[in-house]
């Protein structure tokens, strides 16, 4: 890699007479990142084949090929998008016959994953990054909502309607080579259900604190969805920013489970590593009717369904079938069970119930190129009290957390001694207060500062989640948890806190 001392040297010269100037970055296939002059590091080049052109009337237009870019960098930027320490805005730019799309796509089938085109404008502090031809859609599966008005209503410039939905943001939709800092896809969620704004990003914290390096990243954005021909944006509120799971998340862990590429299934309900009959590739139509849905649905090399079908099958065949010492050699060799170990500890502290030991549903599975198995934990606004299924939460048993008859990914690893150990050696660990992962007064720190750092930016043009509020969802089976009060009574005594209830519910 060669640095263009000379570019960055005319740039700085533009700096103190135009302190607005813009940096364009244009690309054959009309990808476009723009910044300000004064913001702009370093410009580096993959090979010494460019086209500059440094115009003073032009805003310091600088044009060329995005092919030999290997590299652009600002002043003060995050090299990680999903970091707890930015709290950055983000204002989608959407046009309104684009926008109508959206919303009539919804009516025609709720859970379509069409995808509009939109602009991406990001801005933390003085560096703004601005994307054209980003694709959003919307997503969720019970959570999905019409972002504007009811059903049948167009976009009203007057007086919109909006509402709280959670979107897909790809940035390579359109533009194959368009990134944001190596991103390729975002999700923006809203908190519903969570007036305390912080349970996914809590879960997903301690997953990373804790050392679940498969665990999707999540921060806090503010976000705003401007109507190009309305008057001015519409401020959507505080949203949770989380990492997707896709092509470029295996990429990054890489030095993980290996650069070969293999077989990732997203697990939905009914996914219990019994049955085999529901698996194959989603299909989403705006024809309702026509779409198709599996258990395992498969996410990547998609051309290769039936060896990506055998292996998962032959899997769940030899997970069943063996016993005693063959299984124990077996399952050590074909799963990585400290890390699904890490991650269940950390699932059954937090209370996730909607997951694969008790309800067969939301997790991912990734098989590498030798086919060895690893566990990726998915969608976790439900949790910390917000209690389903289980009768509370905060005091099940942690040795029999869901079914222990059709769970065999878990309970047949739980029954080796050795591994039993270790997986309540974790739990101890996670509940240790001289260590900063679950204990009621650490965690209390760090919601603390978290809502601290949203509390002023929650209200929005919604009408929706206006407040931060310390209590779980109104539809749970235990709304006496607080997170940031109560005893450990869990719920015998008034309200409780979630942390130290679960803390004291260990029992060994």
């Amino acid at each position: 890699m060669r640095k263009i001392y000379m570019l960055i040297f005319s740039i700085a010269l533009f700096v103190s007479l135009f302190a607005q100037d813009v940096v364009s970055i244009h690309s054959s296939d009309k990808s476009v990142v723009r910044a300000l002059v004064s913001n702009v590091d370093s410009i580096a080049f993959a090979n010494g084949n460019r086209e500059m052109n440094l115009l003073k009337n032009d805003l310091s237009s600088i044009p060329f090929s995005l092919s030999t870019v290997d590299s652009l960098t600002f002043k003060n930027e995050s090299n990680d998008t999903l970091s707890l320490s930015i709290f950055p805005t983000i204002q989608l730019n959407v046009s309104t016959a684009e926008w109508n799309k959206i919303l009539n796509y919804f009516d025609q089938n709720s859970q379509n994953e069409e995808y509009i085109v939109s602009g991406f404008k990001i801005k933390q502090g003085n560096d703004s990054t601005l994307l054209d031809s980003i694709g959003i859609r919307l997503r969720g599966n019970t959570s999905r909502r019409r972002p504007e008005g009811s059903t049948g209503q167009a976009h009203n410039s007057i007086s919109p309607d909006w509402h709280h939905s959670h979107f897909a943001v790809s940035f390579s939709k359109n533009r194959k080579k368009q990134r944001y800092t190596g991103v390729e896809k975002i999700n923006l969620k809203w908190f519903k259900d969570d007036a305390d704004y912080v349970r996914e990003v809590y879960c997903y914290d301690l997953f990373h604190r804790f050392g679940v390096w498969s665990a999707p990243k999540a921060s806090y954005c503010r976000l705003n969805i401007s109507i190009n021909e309305d008057k001015k944006p519409a401020y959507f509120g505080v949203y949770a920013m989380i990492e997707s799971i896709d092509e470029d998340y295996m990429a990054k862990r890489s030095e993980h489970w290996g650069a070969t590429p293999g077989f990732l299934w997203k697990c939905s309900y009914l996914a219990d590593f019994v049955g085999k009959t529901s698996i194959g590739i989603e299909e989403v139509y705006l024809d309702a009717s026509l779409s198709k849905g599996y258990a395992y649905d498969l996410k990547t090399r998609k051309k290769e369904l039936v060896a990506a079908k055998t292996q998962l099958t032959t899997f769940i065949d030899n997970l069943n079938a063996k016993t005693g010492t063959d299984f124990e050699t077996w399952v050590d060799q074909n799963v990585d069970v400290d890390l699904l170990l890490r991650a269940y500890a950390v699932n059954v502290m937090v209370g996730m119930w909607d997951d694969y030991w008790v309800n067969g549903n939301n997790y991912y599975i990734y098989f590498d190129a030798k086919g060895k198995a690893y566990f990726i934990p998915y969608d976790y606004d439900n949790t910390l009290g917000t209690s389903g299924i289980v009768s509370n939460s905060g005091t099940q048993n942690l040795l029999k957390w869901g079914d222990m008859n059709n769970r065999p990914l878990i309970t047949k690893i739980l029954a080796i001694p050795r591994y039993l150990a270790l997986y309540k050696a974790y739990i101890k660990e996670l509940a240790d207060p001289t260590k900063n992962y679950f204990d009621a007064g650490r965690s209390l720190e760090r919601i603390q500062r978290w809502q601290n750092k949203i509390q002023q930016y929650v209200s929005n043009d919604t009408g929706e989640d206006m407040l931060i509020e310390d209590k779980p969802a109104s539809w749970g089976n235990c709304s006496f948890y607080r997170l940031k009060s109560g005893n450990d009574a869990g719920g015998t005594s008034g309200n409780a806190n979630y942390f130290k209830t679960k803390i004291k519910s260990i029992g060994w």
